[in-house]
C-alpha cells in the first residue's frame, strides 16, 4: 500500500498552540452548529470554544443530539426551532423572527463586543439589525457557494445589502473574496481566514488494515477515498468513470465514497454503467472515530469538484483532513480549492468536467514513483503549519481585538 502512514507512524503530531489568550464576549448567530453534520458546523464549534467561555453566546438550531452536545460545551448555546413554512412569504420568515427575537433579548442582557453571523442569510441580515440597535460591530462569514447560487432577485439584493453593511467579512478562500468584490463589497472590509483541521484527530499512523480487508483489498491494491455529500458538483460520478478508465489500462483502483445525499441512486447507476460494482464502494455514513482511519487506509484522496449551474466548492475542508493524514489529493479547479490544495505541491487540481484529466491525475498519484509520497508529506507539513484550529481561532480573535481597541464595545 503506497501510503505515508508507515513512514510516519512514530511521528507524533506537534503539540497544539497555547490557545487564544483573550476571552471574547460575542453573540454568534448560526443555523449550522454541531451536532449538525458538515464542515461549517465543525468550523464554528472548533473556533468559538477556543475564543471564550460562557460569555460567548451561540444562537443556533435545535437538532437531534443537541442536548448531549451542549451539556458540557464551554460556550452558552441557545437552541431554537428554525423552520421554514410554505405558507409564509418568504418561507424563512419564521426563522428570521426567531433569530431576531432571541438576539435582541441577549444583547439587552449582555455586554457583547461584536455580533458574528455564520452566513449572510438569514443570520447576517438578522445580525445587522441586532448589531446596529446595540451599536456593535458585525462580522459575517462568506463561504462562496451562497454567492454563486442564490440568484433570486430579492435574495440577491438582501445578501448584497448585508455584506456591504457588515463591518467585517470573513471569506473562506481567495475565490470567495473575489466573489465578494464582484458584489461591490469594499476590499478593506474582507479578511480571508481559511477553515482548519484537527491534527490530533486526523493524523498518519492510525490502524486501518481492517478497513482495507472489509473491502476485500490486498496489499498491492490501490484505494482512492472520497468524502462529502453525494451531490453532483462534488464530482463523484466522474471519479468513478476515471477509475473505470484505469481499469481498462489494467490499473484499476478501488474507490470508497463516504457520504449521503440526493445523488446516491444516480451514482449506483454510474457504477453499473461502468461495470465497477466490484471496485466502487458507497459506504454512506461511517462512525466518526473511523473517518480518520479511512483517510489512513487510502493511497490518495480525490474529490474532483466542478461547477454545476453556478454551484461551486467554496474551499473543501475534506482536502485538509486528507492532508493532515499525509495523503495527496485530486481536486477540481473550480471554486476555492486552490486555497486548500497547492497544485503539484500538495496534490493535483484538474478540470473536474474532464474524465480524462481526472484519470491521468489518479494514475500519477497511484502509480508514478515518488510523486504521491512527496505531495503527501508536503500536505502534512502544510496542514500542521497553517491549518490547525488554534491558528484559525487566533486569526479570528484578532478581528475582535481590533474592535475592542477601537472602542466599539
Amino acid at each position: 500500500m503506497a501510503t505515508l502512514a508507515a513512514d510516519h507512524a512514530n511521528t507524533a503530531p506537534p503539540a497544539p498552540a497555547t490557545g487564544v489568550a483573550a476571552q471574547h464576549r460575542l453573540l454568534v448567530l448560526t443555523e449550522l452548529f454541531l451536532p449538525t453534520k458538515g464542515g461549517t458546523a465543525v468550523w464554528f464549534d472548533e473556533v468559538y470554544r477556543r475564543l471564550g467561555a460562557k460569555d460567548i453566546h451561540i444562537v443556533t438550531a435545535e437538532v437531534p443530539g443537541a442536548a448531549a452536545h451542549d451539556r458540557d460545551h464551554p460556550n452558552s448555546v441557545h437552541r431554537l426551532k428554525l423552520e421554514r413554512h410554505w405558507w409564509l412569504r418568504p418561507e424563512s420568515l419564521g426563522m428570521y423572527a426567531g433569530l431576531l427575537s432571541r438576539s435582541l433579548a441577549l444583547v439587552l442582557r449582555h455586554r457583547f463586543e461584536a455580533v458574528h453571523a455564520g452566513r449572510v442569510l438569514p443570520e447576517g441580515l438578522v445580525g445587522l439589525v441586532a448589531a446596529r440597535l446595540a451599536r456593535l460591530p458585525l462580522v459575517i462569514y462568506a463561504h462562496g457557494e451562497e454567492i454563486t447560487t442564490w440568484r433570486q432577485p430579492a435574495k440577491l439584493r438582501a445578501m448584497a445589502y448585508a455584506y456591504r453593511h457588515a463591518d467585517r467579512i470573513i471569506a473562506n478562500s481567495e475565490f470567495t473574496r473575489s466573489e465578494l468584490l464582484a458584489l461591490g463589497v469594499a476590499p478593506e472590509r474582507i479578511t480571508v481566514i481559511h477553515p482548519g483541521v484537527d491534527i490530533q484527530r486526523f493524523r498518519p499512523g492510525l490502524p486501518c488494515e481492517d478497513l482495507r480487508r472489509s473491502l476485500g483489498l490486498t496489499t498491492p491494491d490501490r484505494l482512492v477515498l472520497s468524502v462529502g455529500r453525494l451531490s453532483r458538483r462534488k464530482g463523484f460520478d466522474h471519479l468513478i468513470r476515471a477509475a473505470a478508465r484505469l481499469r481498462e489500462a489494467r490499473r484499476a483502483p478501488h474507490v470508497a465514497i463516504i457520504g449521503i445525499g440526493e445523488d446516491r441512486d444516480y451514482l449506483q447507476g454510474v457504477v453499473r454503467e461502468c461495470g465497477m460494482e466490484a471496485r466502487v464502494h458507497l459506504l454512506g455514513h461511517v462512525a466518526p472515530e473511523d473517518l480518520p482511519r479511512w483517510y489512513n487506509a487510502c493511497d490518495a484522496f480525490a474529490m474532483p469538484n466542478r461547477e454545476i449551474d453556478g454551484d461551486n466548492e467554496g474551499f473543501g475542508m475534506v482536502f485538509l483532513e486528507a492532508a493532515a493524514c499525509g495523503k495527496p489529493v485530486v481536486a477540481g479547479r473550480d471554486g476555492g480549492t486552490g486555497s486548500a490544495v497547492l497544485h503539484g505541491i500538495t496534490g493535483l487540481r484538474v478540470d473536474g468536467a474532464s474524465v480524462e484529466e481526472i484519470a491521468r491525475a489518479l494514475e500519477r498519484l497511484l502509480f508514478a514513483a515518488g510523486d504521491a509520497g512527496v505531495m503527501g508529506w508536503n500536505a502534512l507539513e502544510r496542514a500542521r503549519r497553517e491549518f490547525t484550529w488554534e491558528s484559525v481561532a487566533q486569526r479570528t480573535s484578532a478581528l475582535s481585538r481590533t474592535h475592542r481597541e477601537r472602542g466599539t464595545t
